[in-house]
């Protein structure tokens, strides 16, 4: 090895070196920008490991990452009954409030039935919980965004206290799977 090509060596090896700390000093002004992943108090209830945990849905596609959910099998019935599988999984880069059981069941029983049996009224209220884009929690603190459905929808808040058109409480956000960002909330949504 040539004398210059040491230099060389050890000029990359000293940037390889201070790229790192020059990012870590950095680092604290990013973070006070943003969350340091999901955040809200319905997060401890999700599975610790397995498909269903927040690793686990990380690596699945989001109709299919729901489904490993225990608290989200409601929402991934209407999904099946809509048709909406295919969609969701095949969709890049999208932002889904995924209502819990509980928010399901605030529906009363006759009336939720009804909306599964109707594909094209499930269809739209389901679509009015994805947005087109990847929203993270600080655009959460005042945002405006366009659904799938067509419709738009409010966000507000701020720390890990969000709310979805003034109704919907997010209780675990910022949720990743391998094409989507998930907020779960506890109120179902309904277009305007």
């Amino acid at each position: 090895m040539s004398t210059h090509n040491i230099g060389r060596s050890a000029a990359l090896a000293a940037a390889a070196f201070a790229l790192p700390v020059v990012l870590g000093v950095a680092a604290p002004t990013f973070a006070d920008e943003a969350q340091a992943g999901p955040f809200g108090p319905a997060c401890a209830s999700v599975p610790k490991e397995g498909s269903g945990s927040l690793a686990g849905m990380a690596k699945d596609p989001v109709a299919t990452a729901a489904s490993n959910n225990p608290a989200l099998s409601t929402l991934v019935t209407a999904v099946k009954k809509a048709g909406l599988v295919d969609t969701l999984n095949n969709a890049k880069g999208i932002t889904v409030f995924a209502p819990t059981n509980a928010a399901f069941a605030k529906i009363p029983t006759a009336e939720l039935t009804k909306i599964l049996a109707d594909k094209a009224e499930l269809t739209k209220i389901l679509t009015y919980h994805v947005v087109g884009e990847s929203i993270t929690p600080k655009q959460l603190a005042a945002g405006t965004f366009k659904t799938l459905e067509g419709g738009s929808l409010t966000t507000a808040g701020s720390g890990e206290s969000f709310n979805v058109n003034g109704k919907a409480k997010i209780v675990c956000g910022d949720i990743q799977t391998a094409n989507a960002t998930v907020n779960i909330i506890d109120s179902v949504l309904t277009p305007n």
